[in-house]
């Protein structure tokens, strides 16, 4: 993370920015999510730390074109293996829950094959293992699933595919991503 802060810091510092964002409202922690732009650039802070790879695109971007083009700077970084990419533990393995639970709190990107989907009450369960008090699962809360199915994504569709989840790790027993909105999966070629 600390080489992030200096590539932030060598992007911005003594530089003047414009903020972009699609409201002036404060969220209900007071924040408001904005695109920097430094002088003299048509990119975003964002995008060019992404493009770097020195940072995880979100999945809380709403204008598609522009979710887009962040995680295609992503994924540009990915296949260079530049920045965090230099390392095979930037994208965490589903079969090591350990690993995912040391990232407690943290915003994180997951790989693994969905074994079952499972319904419990009002929350569906993408399990990427057999014990759930144990293994890491994604959960979907049955009020978004109609957004899910949607986009083709529906979470039995899901079922037996390699998936890519990015979010914040928490834990219920075995470590666990909350699904919220669509670009938080990513289904993969293969099995």
């Amino acid at each position: 993370m600390a080489s992030g802060r200096m590539a932030l810091a060598a992007l911005v510092s003594g530089r003047h920015v414009t903020l972009h964002g699609e409201d002036d409202a404060p969220d209900r922690y007071g924040r408001q999510p904005a695109f920097v732009f430094a002088d003299g650039s048509e990119t975003s802070v964002q995008g060019e730390m992404l493009r770097r790879g020195e940072a995880l695109a979100s999945a809380e971007v709403t204008d598609k074109d522009c979710a887009a083009a962040l995680a295609a700077a992503e994924a540009a970084a990915r296949q260079a293996k530049l920045g965090i990419w230099t390392h095979p533990s930037a994208i965490k393995n589903a079969e090591s829950p350990g690993d995912i639970l040391a990232g407690m709190g943290q915003f994180t990107v997951v790989e693994g094959r969905v074994l079952s989907v499972r319904q419990a009450g009002a929350v569906t369960y993408l399990n990427f293992g057999r014990n759930w008090t144990r293994d890491f699962a994604a959960t979907i809360s049955g009020r978004i699933i109609p957004a899910f199915e949607t986009a083709g994504l529906g979470p039995k569709s899901l079922e037996n595919k390699r998936i890519r989840v990015r979010g914040f790790v928490w834990s219920r027993g075995g470590p666990r991503i909350e699904l919220l909105r669509v670009g938080q999966i990513e289904v993969l070629g293969g099995k």
